[in-house]
């Protein structure tokens, strides 16, 4: 069985995907990076990087798994 989107979405899911794009952004400035140095490490084009920084898109846990890698910082930081 196919899961049921939620209509609406609940408020606090926007504001964690928010809150995560934050986070990827503050680790890829730590890490001096640009949005295309770093799309360019994890093979994403550089407007992915910024629609998840700015929450219009979200990544998948493979994305996610690769920004932690490059960037240096542990899953759970990313999403907390």
């Amino acid at each position: 069985m196919g899961r049921v989107p939620l209509d609406p979405m609940p408020d606090w899911v926007p504001a964690r995907r928010r809150e995560i794009g934050a986070r990827i952004r503050t680790a890829r400035l730590h890490a001096n990076l640009t949005q295309v140095q770093l799309g360019e490490r994890i093979g994403r084009d550089h407007r992915t990087v910024h629609r998840w920084e700015y929450a219009e898109r979200i990544p998948t846990l493979e994305d996610l798994l690769l920004l932690a890698h490059v960037l240096g910082v542990d899953l759970a930081d990313l999403v907390r």
